[in-house]
């Protein structure tokens, strides 16, 4: 298993490119079993996630056709498996998303419970009864869901007592060729759902109330392929910008967008960063000031997400001052806390609240990812260390950043990857 080596030194400083989103590509992959036609999706990211998705689909005999532009060609057109199977499942979660578009084009879907990162219960029941309101049978058997519909989905009115993003996107895809009209209530506005919703568009898709809490969908007879780039990732974004803020350094990030994390650079002015944006670029300078600790509270997007909080927290680890980081979305999340005071972090936990008490330095320890985002927090702290910080089992930072160690030593870290 391999692992990176760090060792901690002075600010990061330069220029790099962010990939396309992890979390905006696996729902359009997913979506390219709507169509009757092929899809070309471009600016994928380079990751495992996308990798197991790809083969997924494949698996169940779809044409795949990816090229070293990262743009990939799907013909849904050659499916003869409506199986979702259990090997390829069990990495993860997102996986979950091929059983909407799967059971609105074919009538039935097989797809085993999903895996992902250890951070708490992720239920999948509001998936299946918002399905169930569009007219699906639903069974759960021997660790499979197994979904049929005779006769096609039916438009319904599904209220999500909770907001979820996966959910959002997979009752959206089942909508879009439901018969009738669907209106889904209390749905996520995450950026990766505008995105999506833009592609089902591109598709031919009738949808109204994109980027609001009201989703309204006409149901069509039948999508056709488009050519469509999935957004800039928002969470590799905030992560090497709040890296840079840790470092007291600065960076410019090239082919990404200003408007798609709003609360995450609010609360980096906040830290005392100075930013500046433009059409496709963000740059954040410290100056060689360090960060002033913030405060925070993890809640659905428009809020903070909770996806950067683990860098966050990292940061508060080296910043002037006190902050608290409370999480409300996942109850595992504060996990990388015991990690970060091995390297000499002074963080208390109170059930789902961080308390931090920023000091000068970390110092260099090993340390293991427990998620994807926690992981980004070590990488994080170790630059922040004295001494060389060893960061294992980094397959968990390859599911959501596409060459962390590549990227990072552009902007002048010393990092780099052994085998394990």
């Amino acid at each position: 298993m391999d692992k990176l080596i760090i060792s901690g030194g002075g600010p990061i400083d330069g220029e790099i490119r962010i990939s396309g989103s992890k979390n905006s590509a696996l729902p359009i992959l997913a979506a390219t079993l709507l169509s009757e036609t092929p899809m070309c999706i471009g600016n994928m990211p380079h990751l495992n996630d996308i990798t197991t998705m790809l083969a997924l689909l494949r698996s169940m005999g779809l044409s795949v056709t990816l090229n070293e532009k990262m743009s990939v060609e799907i013909d849904a057109n050659t499916i003869r498996e409506y199986t979702a199977p259990y090997d390829l499942v069990k990495t993860m979660r997102a996986s979950i998303l091929v059983l909407g578009p799967m059971l609105a084009r074919y009538g039935e879907a097989n797809v085993s419970f999903p895996g992902g990162c250890a951070i708490g219960s992720r239920p999948v029941d509001i998936h299946l009864r918002g399905l169930e309101a569009m007219g699906a049978e639903i069974d759960v058997d021997e660790g499979y869901i197994r979904a049929r519909c005779k006769g096609g989905l039916k438009g319904a009115h599904f209220f999500m007592d909770t907001v979820t993003v996966g959910g959002t996107e997979n009752l959206l895809m089942a909508a879009v060729l439901a018969e009738g009209k669907t209106v889904l209530e209390n749905a996520a506005r995450e950026p990766e759902i505008v995105d999506l919703a833009n592609c089902l568009q591109a598709m031919g898709a009738q949808i109204e109330g994109v980027g609001t809490a009201t989703l309204t969908i006409h149901g069509v007879k039948s999508l056709k392929g488009c050519r469509y780039d999935v957004m800039p990732d928002r969470i590799e974004t905030g992560t090497y910008l709040t890296a840079a803020a840790a470092t007291r350094g600065r960076v410019k990030l090239k082919d990404t967008r200003e408007d798609i994390l709003e609360s995450v650079l609010l609360k980096l002015e906040e830290a005392g960063a100075f930013i500046n944006t433009g059409k496709d670029w963000i740059e954040l300078d410290m100056k060689g000031n360090r960060p002033k600790a913030v405060s925070l509270k993890t809640a659905p997007y428009p809020a903070f997400p909770t996806d950067m909080q683990a860098q966050f927290t990292a940061m508060n680890a080296v910043s002037e001052g006190m902050g608290t980081v409370i999480e409300t979305i996942f109850e595992n999340r504060l996990i990388q806390i015991h990690e970060l005071n091995r390297m000499g972090a002074n963080i208390k936990l109170e059930g789902n609240t961080a308390i931090i008490t920023g000091v000068e330095r970390l110092k260099a320890a090993p340390v293991m990812a427990t998620d994807l985002r926690a992981s980004a927090s070590l990488v994080i702290a170790a630059l922040v260390a004295d001494g060389d910080t060893v960061v294992d089992r980094i397959y968990h930072i390859d599911r959501g950043y596409e060459c962390i160690e590549e990227k990072m030593q552009l902007l002048g870290a010393n990092i780099r990857r052994v085998p394990g």
